[in-house]
């Protein structure tokens, strides 16, 4: 394997979703369509976040209302995703005074936790998106 293509994520209001995506988080949306997914059909906007990195779709199931329950943090299975950022404190404060939900609040971690040797520190926070999906930041501390 080369690594991850994408991460798709349900949402029940691409507006909604837009706002925390696009304009708090700054991902860049590359494509805004609608397309047909086996016998469904949603709205999906394709976003880019940095130019080597991967993409994140975000999928609204159209004629029918969104089913399922946010992912919780450790259940088993996918129960969030993170991005590197370089500027974690400043991304951090800018997310709670939009009132976004802080789960856990920036900490140093030790980079054995990210599969490098040990000694080292990465800043992390975890925070949710409108629906309740998590999300995560990552700093690398000098």
């Amino acid at each position: 394997m080369k690594g991850i293509s994408h991460v798709a994520v349900g949402v029940s209001d691409m507006a909604r979703s837009l706002l925390f995506y696009r304009d708090l988080l700054g991902l860049e949306v590359m494509l805004d369509t609608e397309e047909k997914v086996g016998a469904g059909s949603r709205h999906a906007v394709y976003m880019r976040w940095g130019k080597d990195g991967g993409f994140l779709v975000l999928s609204q199931s159209l004629g029918r209302d969104p089913s399922g329950k946010p992912l919780r943090l450790h259940q088993v299975g996918l129960h969030h995703f993170a991005f590197w950022v370089d500027d974690l404190e400043k991304r951090v404060e800018k997310l709670k005074g939009a009132g976004v939900k802080i789960i856990v609040p920036p900490y140093a971690a030790d980079t054995i936790a990210y599969g490098e040797k040990s000694g080292g520190k990465v800043l992390t926070c975890l925070f949710e998106d409108p629906d309740g999906t998590i999300l995560q930041f990552d700093q690398r501390l000098g």
